[in-house]
């Protein structure tokens, strides 16, 4: 079952609900800490982004109109807004001592939120896989496990693991398409 993560922001705006906004916290931290280990935030500081962001997600759930945005953009939006607070809060070399100019491969907001979308369409197809293959593709990519490891802790041979993984990525291939 795929949580509605509005009626999640919705429930914290209205109740302040706490469970609400754990389920936000599980889903969202992890995205949000590589969203901006991707954009160069080192190691330490995508992780205090991340949990400041959640926190003025707490603090602001009122602000949050499912008819203007997903729950998802509303929250990246957030993220990239404080990211771009601590840019602005960092100390910038003198004119003379300015490295050159580099491209910038952060993703647009097109791109952030196409990226959303193909996220919630994975989790969805994840989702009816049969629980075999769901509990192997879960190890090998949510947990980042090994295909030994999971061997052991499943306590099934090491082909069977391949195969169902073979199996779940024909299948979530065939659901999602290109997306994947």
């Amino acid at each position: 079952m795929r949580a509605d993560y509005s009626q999640l922001l919705i429930e914290v705006a209205r109740h302040r609900d706490r469970t609400a906004f754990a389920h936000l916290f599980d889903y969202y931290a992890p995205r949000l800490k590589t969203y901006f280990l991707r954009l160069g935030v080192a190691g330490g500081q995508a992780e205090d982004l991340a949990q400041e962001t959640l926190l003025v997600v707490w603090r602001k759930a009122d602000r949050f109109d499912p008819s203007l945005a997903s729950a998802s953009t509303w929250i990246f939006t957030i993220a990239r807004n404080l990211r771009v607070d601590m840019l602005r809060r960092e100390p910038r070399p003198a004119a003379a001592e300015a490295p050159a100019p580099v491209a910038d491969d952060a993703p647009d907001a097109e791109r952030v939120l196409i990226s959303a979308d193909a996220g919630h369409r994975l989790r969805d197809a994840v989702g009816e896989l049969p629980e075999p293959q769901k509990r192997v593709v879960m190890l090998a990519y949510f947990e980042e496990k090994p295909h030994r490891a999971i061997e052991r802790e499943l306590g099934i041979p090491l082909g069977t693991v391949k195969t169902r993984i073979r199996r779940a990525l024909l299948a979530l291939r065939a659901a999602i398409g290109d997306a994947l």
